[in-house]
């Protein structure tokens, strides 16, 4: 089964596999199976052509998912940046953009970087 151009699996129920498309969480997930009136428990490989079909229009019509929402994700980064706001200037520099504390944690947004200086004693020499 195909969603938005991503190979949902399935041996997983439906209402997990519909997570592995970008842009759906479990609740709204939840919330397109009980509009398509499918079972949350049901398994994907046990779903008929027509409860797919359902669930498939469902999420391609009511909601953004995919290169869409990341298209739109990305434009407005871009148009933080572009009209030099603080969330802009934060986005290019590659820090954190909304208030975190930057003076410990913010190593996975700098790419876990350790720019620690040593005891800035010399080492001793090697012995011959």
């Amino acid at each position: 089964m195909r969603i938005s151009g991503v190979n949902i699996p399935k041996e997983k129920r439906v209402v997990v596999s519909l997570t592995y498309v970008f842009g759906i969480g479990p609740s709204l997930s939840r919330d397109v199976l009980k509009e398509a009136k499918v079972d949350q428990s049901k398994r994907v490989k046990d779903l008929t052509d027509e409860e797919i079909k359902k669930v498939r229009e469902i999420i391609e019509k009511k909601h953004r998912t995919e290169g869409e929402l990341r298209r739109e994700r990305r434009d407005s980064i871009e148009r933080l940046k572009r009209i030099d706001s603080y969330r802009g200037s934060r986005h290019k520099k590659g820090l954190p953009a909304r208030g975190q504390n930057t003076r410990t944690n913010n190593r996975t947004l700098r790419g876990n970087v350790r720019r620690v200086a040593g005891s800035g004693k010399k080492a001793p020499p090697a012995a011959k």
